[in-house]
């Protein structure tokens, strides 16, 4: 670990200004403010709520399949591990990873899609980040002398910032976040640590769905059948089951090494010294290296093509899409009919962006419940 580690100052201080509030509490004696942070996204209910939010899968039942949560917690795995080898804060790591997709509504990206929709024809747009940063600042509710979970600045900047750039000129509201600078790497790495899981995990649950094959997934994917090839020769007669899994974890190190060695390389070729010198970057720091792109690129494109818009899962993404089509249009037509904690709000809000936080708030179960006992209302026709 230590020959990867980058320049100390490199890391997000446990104190400073980053590890400051909102909202100004006392130390804790024996936790660092990234520990707090992932302590209070864990037991937040929009946490919890991931349980019942789609990864992929849509409309099929297996419990092996990865949920939101699930999907999270490997995520926060690889991306502490990646953390640790190159000597950043581990803690504050953690905690970017496992509130990057809390801002995520029912039905994954099948659910994003049509709200963003939705919210179009009003001037408006959901964004899973934006969302998950007024979850954190607004919605969760659990403290008496403040709204909002209280997390630190470096979290609240890298639940933003950790897989896109905001432009000061068209979010002018997010302005306490340091646009004009590079995130950290603590958060440059979050982006690629899912797809790191997801690249790998997707193809488990597309096997296990019987969607894709192990011989589809040789021919397909090079990076697999670059690490496959010798396990395959090395163990001739094995299961195929266990030649498939002991690939994927190492097409998952693969990447991951790829990605220290990469980041560490850049680091060195940059004379980068310190956090300052990250900030100041023209481009992240954090990326795979060429070759490596390439691979990633060849995966993402094949799973696509070959799961993400096949048409089993199609079917089901035009559901869920129709699904929240109608309720929204629903509440629309008359918002007095949102629980009371949400009508109370459109005064000030406007009735479409509070609709979207409602139903982005939804599990996939309690969304397909909330359409059911609309169905006997009169829904304005999808165009």
């Amino acid at each position: 670990m230590a020959a990867t580690a980058l320049p100390a100052a490199c890391a997000v201080p446990q104190n400073g200004p980053l590890a400051q509030r909102a909202f100004s509490e006392p130390d804790h004696p024996y936790r660092s403010p990234f520990q707090r942070d992932c302590g209070r996204i864990i037991h937040s209910r929009a946490f919890r709520r991931l349980a019942g939010k789609t990864q992929v899968f849509t409309r099929r039942g297996s419990d092996h399949f990865r949920s939101r949560l699930t999907h999270t917690m490997e995520v926060a795995q690889i991306a502490r591990t990646i953390a640790r080898a190159l000597g950043l804060n581990e803690d504050l790591t953690e905690a970017l990873a496992l509130a990057h997709d809390i801002g995520h509504p029912p039905f994954g990206h099948a659910g994003e899609r049509a709200l963003d929709e939705a919210l179009q024809q009003f001037g408006l747009r959901f964004d899973h980040n934006l969302h998950a940063l007024r979850i954190v600042e607004h919605f969760e509710n659990r403290h008496l002398e403040f709204r909002g979970l209280n997390l630190t600045l470096a979290v609240r900047e890298g639940i933003v910032k950790h897989s896109r750039d905001y432009s000061a000129q068209d979010h002018p509201e997010l302005a306490a976040y340091l646009l004009d600078q590079r995130p950290p790497l603590e958060a440059q790495l979050i982006d690629l640590a899912d797809e790191i899981a997801y690249l790998t995990a997707d193809l488990d649950d597309g096997v296990e769905a019987e969607i894709l094959t192990l011989q589809q997934i040789r021919a397909g994917v090079r990076l697999f059948e670059l690490q496959f090839a010798p396990i395959a020769h090395s163990h001739p007669g094995a299961p195929e089951k266990l030649l498939f899994q002991e690939t994927l974890k190492l097409m998952l190190n693969a990447l991951a090494d790829d990605l220290v060695a990469e980041i560490r390389r850049r680091v060195r070729e940059r004379g980068i010294q310190d956090l300052e010198d990250i900030r100041r970057t023209p481009e992240r720091i954090a990326a795979f290296s060429t070759e490596m792109e390439e691979f990633r690129r060849d995966a993402k494109e094949f799973l696509y093509h070959n799961l993400y818009l096949c048409e089993d899962l199609r079917r089901g993404h035009q559901q869920a899409a129709n699904v929240i089509a109608d309720l929204f249009a629903a509440w629309m037509a008359d918002p007095a009919l949102l629980p009371p904690g949400y009508s109370s709000q459109v005064d000030a809000e406007g009735a479409p962006r509070v609709i979207a936080d409602y139903i982005a708030g939804m599990t996939d179960h309690f969304v397909l419940e909330m359409h059911r006992s609309v169905r006997q209302m009169v829904v304005p026709s999808r165009s």
